[in-house]
């Protein structure tokens, strides 16, 4: 059987090839790592001010093409075009986190002068050098630049596989990097399937960063584990909600369709499973389903209007099927949706609420990342955490309910990266974005998601002579300005956008789970 040596972008809203991409192969991608790594001292050596003068630059080419680089996120991926330029204005914000906080986090640190100013103790922290990221397709920019800019900014050079999903955005964030002044050896695109991503990570590169399935996380884990390299896999969700029977019911259920449909529920933080107190279930149900009815489904994702777009990956119709099926035939009931939409090329499945739902139902355990939850009547708190703690994953978890104190401590009984309270499928720059379990391990975003980008280094150095009068009060002062923990400046306001913009602009960020797990090669 011949190799496949090119890959088609394809439009899941009409299901036509747009374009066909050569892919990589063992010899571009090798040629592709020497390059990065016979340039990781040069970018290292940039000027810490240059470097985000780069990524300054970048950030406003992105808002300079926001509307035409939007345009082809939708194109590819499906996802509708104002929940688009949403994520390309949001991604900005995250930028300028990164600005205003890598510099000091990046500062060489005097921990203690002893032996009367002889002997000095203090870390430094370097790059971790080539960084190899596989990332997602359902929020290119978002997931992207989690990886791209603290490396960049900390001096790391970087080899980006995009999913061949979003590969055409991939094109388009190669060229605006390298329009903006870093080297193209610097940064450097990989093209592909899973098969290319497969070789690369044979590659000797310093770090890797995957985000996707559970699957392709774990087999990308162990190749990075056999090569003792650092290593950082954010993976997927299951992500519940518990509704108390004291919350406001409208604006709970409206919250929460939000949540469980951003994206066209393609998001690893979006709400997949909804437990809700016996007491409500019926008027949370009944209100619940108007609030999804209310958000516009259409077959054009360019509609400024459109909520709903298709999904990005035809073979995930017959997954939802499966699901919603599965369900029925023990004891569920369909609310609304439950199938794909007919006469369409694209691959589309109408918004979906399933009711009456249970654990021996797969719509409970299994990732769907579609347009469909499911919804289960629990009798009380206790009931709600052990079910919400029922699952292999751990991301994020939410309660709705009046009482901060009962909600909080069902949250810190939950086995999760992320909390919310009257809250869900958020994620801010501020905050680190983490998982445990089948969800992943390590840490984006936040001060700790600065910190996975470098490589501490400890320095123990004594002067060789008695320190004059004058080194010794340099050496007091240093001791004395041991620098305390970081404070995080406050968000600048980049723009005045829509309701819906401004919701991006709390950062939802998200992993997708790529079709099989791919075949990593021994080394």
């Amino acid at each position: 059987m011949e190799k496949e040596t090119t890959l088609e972008s394809t439009n899941p809203a009409t299901g036509i090839v747009m374009k066909t991409i050569p892919m990589d192969n063992i010899e571009t991608l090798t040629k592709k790592y020497h390059r990065a790594r016979n340039y990781t001292t040069r970018w290292r050596d940039v000027p810490y001010e240059e470097r985000a003068n780069i990524i300054r630059r970048f950030g406003e080419n992105l808002l300079a093409e926001k509307d035409a680089l939007a345009e082809t996120l939708t194109s590819e991926t499906g996802k509708p075009i104002t929940q688009a330029k949403s994520e390309i204005e949001a991604t900005v914000t995250r930028i300028k986190f990164f600005l205003d906080h890598t510099e000091q986090i990046a500062k060489d640190q005097v921990m203690r002068v002893v032996e009367d100013g002889r002997m000095v103790e203090k870390v430094t922290y370097d790059p971790l050098g080539v960084i190899l990221n596989i990332s997602a397709w359902n929020y290119p920019y978002f997931v992207g630049s989690n990886v791209w800019i603290p490396a960049l900014l900390t001096g790391s050079t970087i080899m980006y596989k995009p999913s061949e999903i979003a590969i055409q955005t991939g094109q388009h964030v190669e060229r605006l990097m390298h329009n903006a002044g870093v080297h193209p050896d610097a940064f450097i695109l990989i093209t592909g399937k899973a098969g290319v991503a497969s070789i690369a990570t044979t590659m000797p590169v310093d770090a890797m960063f995957f985000t996707g399935s559970y699957g392709v996380g774990r087999n990308i884990a162990k190749q990075a584990g056999n090569q003792m390299m650092k290593f950082q896999v954010e993976l997927g969700g299951k992500c519940p909600v518990y509704v108390t029977e004291d919350v406001d019911i409208a604006a709970a259920a409206e919250s929460i369709a939000d949540g469980a449909f951003y994206n066209t529920g393609q998001s690893c933080c979006a709400v997949d499973r909804i437990y809700v107190h016996r007491k409500v279930y019926d008027q949370f149900e009944a209100a619940f389903v108007r609030a999804v009815a209310a958000l516009k489904f259409g077959l054009n994702p360019m509609d400024p209007k459109v909520f709903f777009g298709p999904l990005a990956r035809e073979s995930q119709l017959g997954f939802l099927e499966h699901l919603t099926h599965h369900a029925v035939r023990r004891g569920a009931e369909v609310l609304m949706g439950g199938k794909r939409v007919q006469g369409t090329r694209g691959f589309f499945f109408e918004p979906t609420v399933i009711g009456h739902c249970n654990h021996t139902m797969e719509i409970m355990h299994r990732e769907s990342f579609g347009p469909i939850v499911g919804l289960q009547k629990v009798n009380n708190d206790d009931d709600a955490v052990s079910l919400m703690n029922d699952t292999q994953y751990g991301l994020t978890a939410a309660v709705y309910g009046n009482d901060e104190e009962r909600c909080t401590a069902m949250l810190r009984d939950l086995n999760v990266g992320t909390c919310y309270w009257n809250a869900c499928d958020r994620v801010s720059p501020y905050l680190p974005w983490t998982g445990v379990k089948h969800s992943g391990f390590g840490s984006t975003l936040g001060l700790d998601g600065i910190r996975n980008f470098l490589r501490p280094r400890a320095w123990h150095l004594r002067s060789p002579a008695e320190p004059t009068q004058e080194q010794a009060a340099k050496q007091r002062s240093l001791a004395a300005n041991v620098r305390s923990a970081t404070s995080v400046k406050p968000a600048e306001d980049f723009s005045k956008t829509s309701k819906t913009q401004e919701r991006l602009e709390e950062e939802r960020s998200a992993n997708h789970p790529q079709p099989g797990p791919i075949q990593v090669p021994k080394p």
